[in-house]
């Protein structure tokens, strides 16, 4: 949410503690791919965009830096550790409620190396190196078709 807080346990980040410590997490739209160390204010570029992390009192936000030079917030996170359990009422939500956008559409999404392909009721959605083109499918079976070939989904 670009002016508030997103509600608590609305998105799962990893942190993973190596050598020293990064986050991983490829469930957010169009952000990171690769895991991101936990430095602040550095820069790191990721076959999406350029990414900076930013410190904001207990808490960090991800930034994804725009074509003007702005960095544009991705979410923010704390590194509280946490249940999987704690995470199942916001995914309940997301799963069954008519307000929640995963409802409102089917959609199929996934990450590709130049960018992302997506599929939402009969709307394909290509992402490649930053440019984005959508079209419409003819029916039903060509939407099957890509299911099938670019995600292995078999209705």
């Amino acid at each position: 949410m670009p002016a508030e807080r997103a509600p608590e346990f609305d998105h799962l980040a990893f942190g993973v503690d190596l050598d020293e410590p990064w986050l991983a997490d490829v469930g957010f739209g169009q952000s990171i791919l690769e895991p991101l160390r936990m430095q602040v204010g550095v820069e790191h570029t990721d076959p999406v965009g350029t990414f900076r992390l930013v410190k904001l009192e207990d808490r960090f936000q991800l930034e994804k830096r725009e074509a003007d030079g702005t960095g544009k917030r991705q979410y923010s996170f704390s590194l509280q550790p946490r249940q999987l359990e704690q995470f199942a009422g916001m995914c309940h939500y997301h799963q069954t409620s008519p307000e929640s956008s995963f409802t409102q559409k089917r959609i199929c999404t996934r990450a590709t190396l130049e960018g992302r392909i997506t599929v939402a009721n009969l709307n394909l959605i290509l992402t490649r190196n930053g440019r984005r083109e959508e079209g419409m499918l003819a029916s039903e079976q060509e939407k099957k078709n890509i299911l099938r070939d670019q995600f292995g989904v078999v209705l």
